[in-house]
């Protein structure tokens, strides 16, 4: 049903298939993510981009399913592509029902099991983040954030849900500008993860020079991510049109916060 995986060179895994990937840690320690979901998905991904650490991003095209996604040992970041339907969650006798559609994220953490009911066919981008990245993210933005991220559902989020959908694009070429864009995308989205899913309300700093922002929706948020994709190439039309569509600082209605500067200058 799939295309064959691609491997990428230099910063990227040249390993074999899921399938030939089978991790020896214990099953209860968590399988890899990839690993996973060649297992309960019962198929090869469409197309497939892994780092050395495991991470990466996959598309998927599978058919309805009705089975218990084991723990792994990467958060799991999902974009639903497809037709809308409802589908339900259920970790033991906690449950969700929600509604699959173009613009909602689904969101499994690092560790976590849950059995999944999904009617009919999926076409679905997968990130799989170790939680390193987002330790290291949290780091590099000197942020106080907590980095553990919350489990979501059919999650209304149309900016990860588009920069994820975007990465599927970027997954069929093997240049080195095509693992660069791959790389800083990752990145992005590990910024937005720590800025919209993580476990806390308390004070963000992202995107902020002096005084703390009070929410992730706020002025700081979006300069920090207007500033985190204008680094990414310019010459993508994706790239231009989130560019376009994070508010500025000058746009009607939006008011920087006190104390909130870019975190950089723009380039390339």
């Amino acid at each position: 049903m799939g295309k064959p995986i691609l491997r990428n060179s230099s910063q990227e895994d040249s390993s074999a298939a899921p399938e030939a990937r089978q991790s020896n840690l214990p099953i209860a320690d968590g399988r890899p993510a990839d690993v996973e979901m060649a297992r309960v998905l019962g198929t090869t991904p469409f197309h497939m981009a892994l780092d050395p650490s495991g991470g990466g991003i996959a598309h998927w095209k599978h058919e309805p399913l009705h089975d218990v996604v084991e723990p792994m040992t990467h958060h799991v970041v999902m974009a639903y592509n497809g037709s809308m339907q409802r589908m339900e969650r259920r970790s033991g006798r906690s449950g969700a029902i929600g509604t699959f559609r173009p613009g909602v994220v689904i969101i499994i953490p690092e560790g976590s099991s849950s059995r999944w009911d999904i009617p009919k066919p999926v076409d679905v981008v997968q990130l799989y983040l170790p939680h390193t990245m987002l330790e290291r993210v949290a780091r590099e933005a000197d942020t106080a954030t907590p980095t553990d991220l919350l489990e979501r559902t059919a999650h209304p989020d149309p900016i990860t849900s588009r920069l994820l959908l975007t990465a599927a694009d970027a997954m069929e070429g093997n240049g080195a500008l095509d693992t660069l864009f791959r790389y800083q995308l990752k990145d992005l989205l590990a910024t937005r993860l720590l800025a919209a899913h993580t476990g806390s309300s308390t004070t963000r700093w992202v995107g902020c020079r002096r005084r703390p922002c009070s929410a992730p929706s706020n002025a700081c948020a979006r300069t920090a991510m207007r500033t985190s994709l204008s680094r990414l190439s310019p010459r993508r039309p994706a790239c231009r049109a989130f560019i376009s569509a994070v508010p500025s600082r000058k746009a009607p209605g939006f008011r920087l916060m006190p104390g909130c500067a870019s975190t950089g200058s723009s380039r390339p």
